[in-house]
């Protein structure tokens, strides 16, 4: 018995060690350089566009662009999966089929148009912009914009299109009838890394975005129906609640420019952060269900932010002095904040206030 208890004992105040325990070594504490300019990262929390009511106009999001245009970015990174990931998923295609499927643009036409797969036409894309003229042609544009198909980058082919004078948007040097109906469509989707990164990369004069997202992390549920389930009822709560009503009450001036950029304030505010946690994250992971479903997907969330941040932090530690301009769903912002917060060679910047 002396010994049950004297177990009982040491277990737990192991887990009290472990969870009062705070390593002494804080990245965050310890900035550089101490000379040369910093990198600068700002995170725009957005709505999906393509959930938003009809209301919303494109035309709406001029008060929004001019904000982020006046802050100059120098690069713009967007929640998308890059063209080398997704070649990378296609070849292990039971792991990852659903997020093939669900993610990865299919660059067959592209290919077909080019002569170009996934691995060459990144090699190709790299290759043209070491050696990009101050000045390029419109053929060069379209030929650009081609191998970014090719190469499973569409946001940074839309960069090219915008960039094109509008006579100059149509079939050529590697883009046919095929990727231009493409392109097209892109160019009225409702979609945040077309509406707004590819359109301010262009007004800013960059020539691609940077794709960041990250779909590998996680493992299809044995039982889908029953981790749906257990997970909606972690999210059928008070704070989700409040958070409708607000979103209904901001949704309504989604027709004007002032009322889409009130949105964008809100959505990066603080409070919004911090009651997403709240209705999505820290309610699931204290979900009761015995196969704990939702640790499961608190455990893939974060898996995914980490990356995603890796993604972030490897534009700026290529090119160091970089003000970097990164727009994602406003769930991701805080966890992103966080963890950007903690490299020693980045500053990140608050938002709200550039919005202002």
């Amino acid at each position: 018995m002396r010994l049950r208890a004297l177990l009982i004992s040491m277990t737990l105040c192991g887990a009290v060690a472990a969870q009062d325990y705070r390593p002494a070594f804080d990245p965050s504490q310890l900035k550089g350089p101490t000379s040369g300019p910093v990198n600068e990262i700002m995170v725009l929390g957005s709505p999906h566009l393509s959930h938003l009511p009809k209301t919303f106009q494109p035309a709406s999001l001029s008060l929004l662009n001019d904000r982020l245009a006046a802050w100059k970015p120098q690069a713009i990174a967007v929640e998308e999966r890059s063209g080398p990931q997704c070649d990378l998923m296609r070849r292990y295609v039971e792991r990852y089929r659903e997020a093939i499927e669900t993610y990865c643009e299919d660059t067959a036409p592209a290919r077909a148009a080019t002569g170009l797969d996934v691995p060459q036409a990144t090699a190709e894309a790299e290759k043209l912009l070491a050696a990009w003229p101050t000045a390029p042609s419109s053929a060069q544009r379209r030929r650009l914009a081609a191998v970014f198909l090719a190469g499973g980058e569409s946001t940074s082919a839309m960069v090219q299109w915008f960039r094109l004078p509008a006579v100059e948007r149509r079939a050529g040097d590697g883009l046919d009838e095929v990727l231009v109906a493409q392109l097209r469509k892109l160019e009225s989707s409702p979609n945040e890394s077309v509406m707004i990164a590819a359109q301010l990369a262009a007004r800013l004069g960059h020539e691609r975005v940077h794709a960041m997202d990250d779909q590998a992390a996680g493992r299809p549920y044995a039982d889908r129906k029953a981790a749906g389930e257990a997970i909606m009822k972690a999210w059928d709560n008070p704070a989700n609640k409040r958070r409708q009503e607000q979103d209904k009450v901001l949704k309504e001036g989604l027709g004007s420019a002032e009322g889409v950029l009130a949105l964008y304030r809100a959505y990066n505010s603080p409070a919004h952060v911090a009651a997403s946690f709240e209705i999505d994250f820290g309610a699931a992971m204290n979900e009761p269900s015995p196969q704990r479903f939702g640790r499961t997907y608190v455990g893939y969330w974060e898996t995914r932010n980490l990356r995603m941040a890796a993604n972030i932090r490897d534009v700026v530690g290529v090119t160091p002095g970089t003000r970097l301009l990164v727009i994602v769903g406003a769930s991701h912002k805080g966890y992103l904040e966080a963890y950007l917060h903690q490299m020693h060679d980045v500053r990140v910047v608050d938002t709200v206030q550039v919005l202002r």
